[in-house]
């Protein structure tokens, strides 16, 4: 191994090593790990802006844009007091509501920003309820990585596979993934009101408060609610057909975005741009960088020949190593600097031999997008809504997530192992 590459491996897995330990903010570390590999030479500087992937990047701005405009209206909240009321205040049927809405919200938006607009709404449901959120929050956060799974746009691994591999689309994505995403969330509803089934009581007399409520109160601009979700439809209406249009997903993002820009007027603009995560943005750039190295000097291809001699080059063996694989680190590691190191490494596999690449990427998704769950740490979600419910006084710790979500996270990597054997081996 050259000099360069031991290099990079350092370089990566210090970088690595603080983006975990979380003692700097991630976004600085990544972008300094990025800048280390052009800085030593690893990477030229037009090296490093070839492998950053500006579709994954126009796909999360396009989508921050349009959601930041639309939330503005109220609609969000409005769904979430809706289903309280159809739920007739009973508790029980409110977790399983409000986790059915992040889940859909999640597929179709994406899972961070399903939290940060479902989760204020669930403190005003608890409150109103005399009852304890997090029963609540854990069940969102565990829906909205679940959910996110099953579209293009769910989750950022998710975008990050469909913008490396353009065969694989908005419609690829929700024919391989809703279905055992569909299975999935039913059992772990199941499984999430037996567990908190004892502490899910409340008063006829709270609950009738929550009936009270009027959800239309929420909705504050209703010329912006119709140019919003017009937008909206056709933006998701443009990733189920942008195969056939030829038109890359950031491309149709983005049109979604100044499109509404366009026809509700430029004051929205500022507050618009403002709202865009620019932090997750150059922590993505800086990733893409930091794995260039790794693929430049020859890195990767080296740990996908050692992972293909493990397997035989066995297509559903090594599908289900990475399933597992993914999963496993997701739980105690970021899923985007995993998903970012995987990318050109299955890519690899395919030039080494692996004829029929589109099992591993579905395995992929899974394991990352699910695994997820397995800690508070495991996805941006988890560690949202437990920095929001820290802030209400409400403090969620990493032992008793892990109490309930590890064991359902397993639960769901092996239904998802069953799905990838029984659908592209087997069928």
């Amino acid at each position: 191994m050259t000099n360069q590459a031991l290099f990079a491996i350092g370089i990566f897995l210090v970088t690595y090593a603080f983006i975990i330990s979380e003692k700097l903010h991630r976004t600085i570390v990544a972008m300094c790990g990025g800048i280390l590999m052009v800085l030593f030479g690893i990477v030229t500087q037009e090296q490093a802006i070839h492998h950053i992937d500006f579709n994954t990047l126009g796909l999360l701005i396009g989508m921050m844009i349009l959601v930041a405009v639309t939330a503005q209206t109220g609609v969000f909240k409005y769904v979430a007091i809706r289903a309280a009321k159809l739920a007739k205040g009973k508790p029980v049927r409110i977790l399983v509501y409000l986790s059915i809405i992040t889940a859909l919200a999640s597929a179709f938006l994406d899972n961070v920003t399903t939290v940060l607009l479902i989760v204020p709404v669930t403190f005003s449901i608890a409150r109103q309820l005399e009852l304890n959120p997090i029963p609540f929050l854990i069940s969102e956060i565990i829906a909205s990585n679940a959910g996110g799974t099953a579209t293009l746009i769910g989750d950022p691994p998710n975008i990050m596979i469909g913008s490396s591999v353009p065969e694989l689309d908005f419609m690829a994505f929700l024919l391989n993934l809703s279905p055992v995403i569909a299975i999935i969330m039913a059992l772990t509803i199941l499984c999430l009101v037996f567990i908190y089934r004892k502490q899910l009581h409340t008063s006829p007399k709270l609950s009738a408060k929550i009936m009270q409520l009027n959800e239309r109160d929420e909705i504050t601009d209703t010329t912006l609610l119709k140019k919003s979700l017009t937008v909206m439809a056709l933006t998701i209406i443009g990733f189920m057909l942008h195969g056939a249009l030829h038109l890359e997903s950031a491309t149709i993002a983005l049109t979604g975005a100044f499109l509404l820009l366009l026809i509700t007027g430029e004051h929205y603009l500022e507050d618009a741009i403002s709202k865009v995560e620019w932090n997750t943005i150059f922590f993505f750039i800086g990733l893409f960088v930091l794995v260039s190295g790794l693929v430049e000097t020859g890195v990767i291809a080296k740990l996908a020949s050692q992972a293909i001699n493990l397997t035989g080059a066995d297509p559903l063996k090594t599908s289900l190593l990475i399933l597992w694989m993914s999963a496993i680190a997701s739980a105690f590691v970021d899923n985007i600097p995993f998903v970012a190191t995987m990318i050109p490494m299955i890519k690899e596999m395919g030039a080494l031999g692996i004829t029929n690449l589109e099992p591993l990427w579905w395995s992929l998704a899974l394991g990352a997008c699910l695994g997820g769950n397995g800690t508070l740490i495991g996805a941006s979600a988890n560690v949202i809504v437990a920095g929001l419910a820290a802030k209400e006084g409400h403090h969620i710790s990493f032992v008793s997530f892990m109490k309930v979500a590890f064991p359902l996270m397993i639960m769901s990597i092996v239904v998802s192992h069953l799905y990838v054997y029984l659908r592209y081996f087997v069928w």
